[in-house]
């Protein structure tokens, strides 16, 4: 682009401030014409959505009207200039309420930097093995066929399966299932309907099943077809920053937080992720339980701390405390349950809905929460007070000072209030988590440019970064990526990353040590 070319020196002037709305986009733009942007400082899309990140409309048209409270004009030819205009009202409207809201080191040192690293990863893009996604699909389509032959022999006859009409009739009216709820248009068939009937008839697990292999082959085999770049013989997946409230990154096209690694169908579409040279080796590092080690820091809870720092395995430490049994004496059912509490308190998880996952009575349910509170007291406390925090202020924040504002806290309706204090518990928890892998993930990239490594960071999902390294790099990398890791935030607990190394990112060894 010729604009490109005239703007390049400019842009790759770090003592000339660039002033934008989406920088990453930017980043990527111009990236694929070679510009190497310097001077990149104030983003107003990425600074208004610090300043409130459960905000819906980002649209820089709704930025300048809600801060600067002009309208836009429609006309084209006035447009370009009014946005502009508007984009530097704006950030300077912005940079005053980061500085006010305390928000401006989390801006500076790690939300416009992880913008860049974003789009590194954007441009780099991942390749993925053609003949191993056609394999997928035919065994898909394979087992698909053979599930809808069961399924009509169990309905006694042939119907459209992906008809929820005519699903409804069968299940409801023909083989007399007891109807959950209906719709404007018959029976309700969705995945909450189909659960509650699967123990009624054999027929009800095998369209959960049909649909769970349909989605796989639609979203994951097929989409991912579609999605890999003719010219880069890669897919380019979009990382965004902005979308969710707690901090956390997200992804589309594909959205790589979705592929369902619950199912071992879904964990094997990994399979078709490979590197993009020949020789080279994936290396992926995920954060241990980050979550929960977050938790025992910001709640100070001796207990949890103790058992972080002796290495135990924390499920099996909260089964032992909530089934007051020895470790040794705990169970796989009893880890199983422990491991529910633990990742339920998390979430704010009520008796209702612990009894609902474990399939256990509400008052089991309660005793356990109630046993798991004794003997952590700390988290019990440190939740009470988040929650008194959020009502007080009306906003929690995380380790960095990251904000969201809790609206329902003060709510007279229960439902509304009661998910306001999960929100407010989850988010410093999962947001903290999100700022410590955005720390990690700056450091690590750095350390590649800096040490001109022909690693690459390719992947960043929930807590686990993916890389593509040159054989001969492989044991330096591992070394770097796991001490940077866990040296990214000082936490009274030690943060763990197990590292694994493969030819693609489903066959993937543990690196032990």
């Amino acid at each position: 682009h010729l604009y490109a070319k005239i703007l390049k020196p400019y842009l790759e002037d770090d003592r000339i401030p660039i002033v934008t709305y989406d920088a990453k986009l930017l980043y990527v733009f111009l990236g694929r014409e070679k510009v190497n942007i310097k001077g990149m400082k104030w983003d107003v899309m990425l600074g208004c959505y610090l300043l409130n990140p459960s905000r819906n409309d980002l649209s820089l048209k709704s930025l300048i009207y809600d801060y600067l409270h002009e309208v836009v004009p429609e006309e084209e030819e006035k447009q370009a200039f009014s946005l502009v205009q508007g984009l530097y009202l704006l950030a300077q409207e912005m940079i005053k309420l980061l500085e006010k809201d305390e928000l401006m080191p989390l801006y500076l040192n790690i939300e416009i930097s992880v913008a860049k690293v974003l789009a590194a990863m954007e441009l780099q893009g991942v390749r993925l093995d053609k003949a191993q996604l056609k394999a997928m699909g035919k065994e898909l389509e394979a087992r698909i066929e053979v599930l809808t032959d069961k399924i009509y022999i169990l309905a006694e006859e042939e119907f459209n399966i992906n008809s929820p009409k005519q699903l409804g009739v069968i299940l409801f009216e023909k083989l007399g299932l007891p109807p959950v709820k209906k719709t404007k248009t018959g029976y309700s068939t969705n995945a909450e309907v189909l659960e509650f009937l699967a123990d009624k008839h054999e027929i009800v697990q095998e369209i959960l099943n049909y649909r769970q292999l349909v989605k796989l082959k639609s979203t994951y085999v097929d989409g991912l077809m579609n999605l890999i770049n003719p010219k880069t013989k890669k897919v380019h997946t979009s990382f965004n920053q902005t979308i969710t409230a707690t901090g956390r990154l997200s992804s589309t096209e594909p959205n790589l937080q979705n592929i369902p690694i619950r199912l071992e169908e879904g964990r094997k579409i990994r399979k078709a992720f490979i590197p993009s040279k020949e020789g080279y080796i994936l290396l992926t590092a995920d954060y241990s339980q980050i979550e929960l080690r977050v938790l025992a820091h910001m709640a100070e809870d001796q207990v949890l701390i103790n058992a972080f720092k002796e290495g135990q395995d924390i499920h099996v430490r909260t089964a032992a405390e909530v089934f007051k049994v020895p470790m040794e004496e705990v169970t796989k059912e009893m880890r199983y349950h422990a491991k529910a509490i633990n990742f339920g308190i998390v979430y704010g998880i009520s008796d209702f809905g612990l009894a609902k996952d474990l399939g256990i009575s509400r008052k089991e349910a309660k005793e356990h929460i109630e046993n798991y509170f004794t003997r952590y007291a700390g988290v019990k406390n440190w939740i009470d007070n988040t929650i008194q925090e959020a009502r007080n202020k009306g906003y929690v924040t995380t380790l960095l000072g990251r904000r969201r504002y809790i609206n329902d806290i003060l709510s007279k309706n229960y439902n509304l209030r009661s998910f306001a204090e999960r929100t407010a518990i989850n988010t410093p928890i999962q947001g903290s988590a999100a700022d410590i892998i955005k720390i990690a993930m700056l450091r690590v990239y750095n350390k590649l440019v800096e040490n001109k490594y022909k690693t690459r960071m390719i992947l960043q999902v929930h807590d686990e970064l993916v890389f593509e390294a040159p054989p001969n790099e492989c044991s330096k990398i591992i070394s770097m990526v796991k001490e940077t890791m866990e040296s990214a935030y000082p936490l009274d607990v030690p943060l763990k990353v197990d590292m694994q190394v493969g030819f693609n990112w489903y066959d993937l060894e543990s690196i032990k040590g």
